[in-house]
Order: C-alpha cells, then sequence, then structure tokens
C-alpha cells in the first residue's frame, strides 16, 4: 500500500514538474537578441541627440516603429516576448550577454561613413 503510494506521489510530482513550453507568439532568442540590439543603438542615438528629453523620447519612438518594421515584429510581440524572457532571469542574463557581445562587435567595427 505505501508503494502505492509513493508511486502515486512520484508521478504526480513529475507531472506538476512538467516544463513549461515557449508559448508560438514568443520571439525566438536570436530574434529578441537582434531587435534588442537595434533597440538599444536606437536609444543611444535619440539620448545623444542635442535635442530635450521629451523630443528625444519623441523620436525614439519613431526609431523604435522603424525597427518593429525591420524585423517583422509588432510592438505587442515584443512587449510579450519580453515579459516571458524577463519571468527566466537566467535566460535574460544569456540573451542580453549575446545583445553586449554584438554592440561590442559593431562599436569595434570602422564605419564606413567615416571614411572620407
Amino acid at each position: 500500500m505505501k508503494v502505492i503510494r509513493l508511486g502515486l506521489f512520484l508521478l504526480a510530482i513529475l507531472f506538476a514538474c512538467e516544463s513549461e513550453e515557449k508559448p508560438k507568439h514568443i520571439l525566438p532568442e536570436n530574434k529578441m537578441v537582434e531587435v534588442l540590439v537595434d533597440i538599444h543603438l536606437q536609444e543611444g542615438i535619440a539620448s545623444a541627440l542635442p535635442i530635450s528629453y521629451d523630443s528625444s523620447q519623441v523620436l525614439y519612438t519613431l526609431l523604435e516603429k522603424e525597427i518593429f518594421l525591420k524585423h517583422g515584429v509588432t510592438d505587442s510581440v515584443f512587449t510579450e516576448s519580453m515579459r516571458y524572457y524577463l519571468q527566466y532571469p537566467q535566460k535574460m542574463d544569456e540573451l542580453y550577454t549575446q545583445v553586449i557581445d554584438s554592440l561590442v562587435v559593431k562599436e569595434s567595427k570602422p564605419d564606413s561613413q567615416e571614411e572620407f
């Protein structure tokens, strides 16, 4: 009898610990990294311009829309993806490690527009 209870208990724990699958509307990790890289680049541009804070926020909103169009993502899918990944701090840390690495690589490349 104890063996049956123990077996049922272990079976219940097994089903309770079933891993949560990522919802289909969540951006894949690589796409999320690409979008975040572009967002951070545009944030830097908007904040570096010699304009008021309010104007830079308006500009950033416009630039953000362009980013979403470029990547074929809606703002609601991006927001929902951020909420999803923020539930998993280790995963978010991994994503931002990739974002930082990508930004460092972009920063180290010579800008072709600066060549004379």
